[in-house]
């Protein structure tokens, strides 16, 4: 290698560092270097769209020092210049926010040109140059930063810019695919809440997502909703599903459960009569715009159909409760039946006030399950069989030995 090129770790690493966080990923840009002279070093070329290679024994990303020009709307709509001329600073410049945008040289030092250090220090997620309006994924990010990082606001300009974006319809040209991912990725974060409140803020939820923005401003009924707001429940049922670490399908479901209720006759507010019923074409329509995978997909589509079935529970008799669980195809979906009741315990959680009430649908119906579970279908029918019973009537016979287990 020539002495021309230098080292750098940048982005995430550098941030995560002044925080205190541990560090996961270690990315690094090459200033000053060509593809050549990496591939004489021994560095794998990966890079697609632009110079990134794998150092031979740590396998970590080393970048070359590049700028980004705009030539299409949407995500993919960019030319990359990779050269040695492009300085540091060039390259900082193209990133999204100013708390990723500084880079450590290999003496430990700090660079900092855009006054990363000062925002991480006030909390701030601000952009580094107006290039921010060019990549509509950065809204996203941004989004998903603001639920990564507790307390972290912002900056006014920063929203003004976002909001600039959504009216150029920037967020339009957006592909379901990238739109997922980061969803995803911010759903699983410590404050998903915040990813919605700042796509609301800036006016892409209702682009993206207008299921979920019609629900903001919807009464639902005091006694058992005290924060009456429909958008702002499911806020706190997301907070609930981060306070119990739940899965991302859980997540998922938590954030579709009540889509039904923002299509509710006003005439007949703040009650939500058969919103289960309405609410999933709503799910299966975001799910299909977003390209959900389907493990996300089916659990949303059970959670938003039976959530209210699943409450109401604990005064089903054990016909109506086994009726349940053949609807949620429990017996052959065990752990996705699982799955819904941990959704439902979240959304009865998710309320001003009774975020630790007791939740005792959940244990009981997976008492139920595993008393179910352990009849002996293979001695059911064997039995019916030595008694003459054909087709239907054994279906029947396994039918009262389960009803004879939730009796028990």
């Amino acid at each position: 290698m020539t002495t021309k090129q230098a080292f750098f770790l940048v982005g995430g690493a550098v941030r995560d560092a002044l925080l205190g966080w541990p560090v996961k990923d270690r990315d690094w840009l090459v200033v000053g270097g060509d593809p050549a002279q990496m591939r004489e070093a021994g560095f794998v070329a990966v890079g697609r769209d632009f110079p990134v290679f794998l150092h031979p024994e740590t396998h970590e990303e080393y970048a070359l020092a590049r700028t980004e020009r705009k030539t299409a709307p949407g995500y993919h709509g960019f030319a990359f210049h990779a050269a040695p001329d492009v300085t540091l600073e060039q390259d900082l410049a193209r990133r999204d926010l100013t708390i990723n945008a500084m880079a450590q040289d290999t003496s430990g030092q700090i660079i900092d040109p855009y006054g990363g250090q000062r925002d991480l220090a006030a909390r701030v997620l601000r952009h580094v140059s107006p290039a921010f309006a060019e990549d509509p994924v950065r809204i996203l990010r941004l989004a998903r930063f603001a639920a990564r990082f507790e307390g972290f606001t912002v900056a006014p300009e920063t929203l003004a810019l976002m909001r600039e974006m959504v009216a150029a319809g920037e967020v339009d040209a957006l592909v379901a695919e990238r739109v997922w991912q980061e969803f995803a990725k911010g759903l699983m974060e410590a404050q998903p809440a915040r990813m919605i409140e700042v796509l609301r803020d800036c006016g892409a939820l209702a682009r993206l997502a207008p299921e979920l923005e019609a629900l903001f401003g919807v009464p639902q009924p005091p006694a058992h909703h005290p924060e009456v707001d429909t958008g702002i429940h499911v806020l706190m049922v997301l907070q609930q599903c981060a306070r119990q670490q739940a899965p991302l399908t859980v997540r998922y479901a938590s954030l579709c459960h009540d889509l039904g209720k923002g299509l509710t006759p006003a005439d007949v507010l703040p009650r939500h009569i058969g919103h289960e019923s309405r609410g999933l074409p709503l799910v299966q329509r975001l799910s299909e715009r977003w390209r959900v995978p389907s493990d996300c997909r089916e659990l949303a589509e059970l959670v938003a159909r039976e959530h209210t079935h699943v409450h109401q529970s604990e005064s089903f008799s054990p016909e109506a409760r086994l009726r349940l669980m053949e609807r949620c195809d429990a017996w052959r979906r065990p752990e996705r039946f699982e799955q819904l009741l941990w959704a439902c315990e979240c959304d009865a959680r998710g309320r001003l006030g009774l975020e630790d009430r007791p939740y005792p649908q959940r244990e009981k119906l997976l008492h139920d399950l595993r008393a179910v579970q352990a009849v002996d279908l293979a001695a059911v029918s064997a039995q019916a069989l030595a008694e003459g019973r054909k087709g239907p009537e054994i279906g029947r016979a396994v039918q009262r030995a389960r009803l004879a287990a939730l009796d028990n």
